[in-house]
């Protein structure tokens, strides 16, 4: 891995901006118990000399003014068992942004340098404490929005998935040492053939394990990222009062002037543990006013973006043009079709339909009423997820640079079982397997480039 470490002392704020109770300035390096300390009031207790992983009372106070800033709690923890194995200091302030970055400018001046984005968990990766998964994970912990994609992180930055890739190279290294004996003792004649009977025995047992990690894939983006459902129907359907309801909010306008909603609305909820990004789009018809159009287009935008569509239809009225134009739209969709209104007079051709949306099934709702969006959310859950999200010995993929290195080695192994095939010399397979052996390698951070590491860790955030 050719990467430079790093060690000079990193702080920064690891609290989110705002008013609170708390807010937190971390430092990170060598002098980063000296620095806490030369801010300390100088009657207090030295910091330099007490215990690892312990708590202490005191102030800040500026060494040139003589100024006490705040009264805090320091939080020092010695290396190398902190998070990233350098020397830690937390300092413990009270909420709001003045104070927080008062002391954060103060210890900037004492000889700390500000963190770049995600730097104390880059550090915690260069030092050895995570392989690049589970910094990852770090992320996705922090953007989870439902348990089951917070337990998938967490199962993540417990080592679940490196221990799991580690057993699959493993697999791949006993193949590759038999091409080793095979290379080195060529006068036996049994050599080369026990060789390639190991080699694809091993590349098939690999490919097997990749191709059900690869068949979680769609799961675990969906834990990760949310699950991009789009709602459509024409105007003055329900769209919006579906999106309130299912928020457990009024989030969106609701009248029953057609054309209320103008412009995409996006919201997560949590839906039986999977994460929908809920997209409440303007109704979609022709019209001559300039911003309903524009909010027109950007519906279809966001219909051929989701992952999901929500074809809302009104019961109480006959199907129309428009009706069957969005059930066109859809066909080769994931859709879900809802007959809204399900508490009026019911003025609607099933039998029409039906042969519309062919074997799509539709679902009766009253929004109005709160009638059938029990059965809408557990059928969202069962189109997604088959088997339980809870499971608590699941390993889903959800990275998308996971999956396209998992997509890479398979291809690799493909390449080894095609040499086997037309009696390729071992030494040329061993390249494709070697190859399979380091892509697996890249998604715990073997082999990567700084670029790599710079783009991945710029996206999280200052503090982490």
């Amino acid at each position: 891995m050719n990467i430079t470490k790093e060690f000079d002392t990193i702080a920064a704020i690891s609290t989110p901006p705002g008013e609170g109770a708390i807010s937190i300035v971390r430092l990170s390096g060598d002098d980063a118990v000296t620095i806490a300390q030369s801010v300390t009031n100088y009657k207090e207790k030295d910091l330099t000399k007490v215990p690892t992983h312990t708590i202490h009372y005191g102030h800040i106070k500026d060494p040139k003014t003589n100024q006490v800033l705040d009264e805090v709690m320091y939080s020092v923890m010695l290396e190398p068992k902190t998070f990233t194995r350098e020397n830690i200091v937390e300092i413990n302030c009270h909420g709001g942004m003045v104070v927080a970055n008062q002391i954060l400018q103060l210890l900037l001046r004492q000889g700390a340098r500000l963190a770049e984005p995600g730097e104390f968990t880059k550090r915690a990766f260069l030092n050895g404490r995570m392989d690049l998964s589970q910094a990852e994970a770090v992320m996705d912990l922090i953007q989870a929005k439902t348990n089951e994609s917070m337990d998938l992180a967490l199962g993540q930055l417990d080592g679940r998935l490196s221990q799991l890739i580690h057993s699959l190279r493993q697999k791949l290294l006993v193949a590759l040492a038999q091409v080793e004996v095979n290379i080195d003792y060529p006068e036996y004649d049994d050599v080369e053939e026990m060789t390639t009977k190991i080699m694809k025995e091993k590349a098939l047992e690999v490919k097997e394990d990749i191709a059900h990690l690869l068949e979680t894939a769609t799961q675990g983006k969906i834990l990760r990222e949310g699950l991009a459902t789009a709602i459509i129907g024409r105007p003055n359907v329900g769209k919006s009062s579906l999106l309130n309801d299912l928020l457990l909010e009024d989030k969106a306008i609701v009248t029953d002037i057609e054309g209320t909603t103008r412009d995409v609305i996006e919201e997560f909820v949590n839906v039986r543990g999977v994460p929908l990004k809920l997209i409440d789009t303007a109704g979609i018809r022709e019209t001559e006013d300039i911003v309903e159009r524009i909010g027109v287009e950007r519906s279809r935008k966001a219909l051929s973006e989701a992952d999901l569509v929500l074809l809302v239809l009104n019961q109480s009225e006959s199907i129309t043009e428009m009706d069957r134009e969005l059930i066109s739209l859809t066909k080769d969709m994931q859709r879900i079709v809802l007959l809204n209104k399900n508490d009026l007079p019911n003025k609607l051709d099933k039998d029409e339909l039906q042969n519309l949306l062919g074997e799509t099934p539709f679902l009766p709702i009253s929004v109005l009423e709160g009638r059938g969006i029990d059965l809408l959310e557990q059928l969202i859950k069962d189109t997604f997820f088959a088997s339980n999200t809870s499971e608590k010995d699941a390993t889903y993929i959800s990275n998308t640079r996971h999956v396209a290195l998992l997509e890479q080695a398979d291809m690799a192994l493909d390449e080894v079982l095609e040499g086997i095939e037309v009696d390729m010399p071992v030494d040329l397979l061993q390249i494709d397997m070697t190859r399979a052996w380091d892509l697996l390698g890249e998604i715990m951070g073997e082999n990567v480039q700084d670029e790599l590491i710079t783009q991945l860790f710029s996206q999280f955030c200052l503090g982490k």
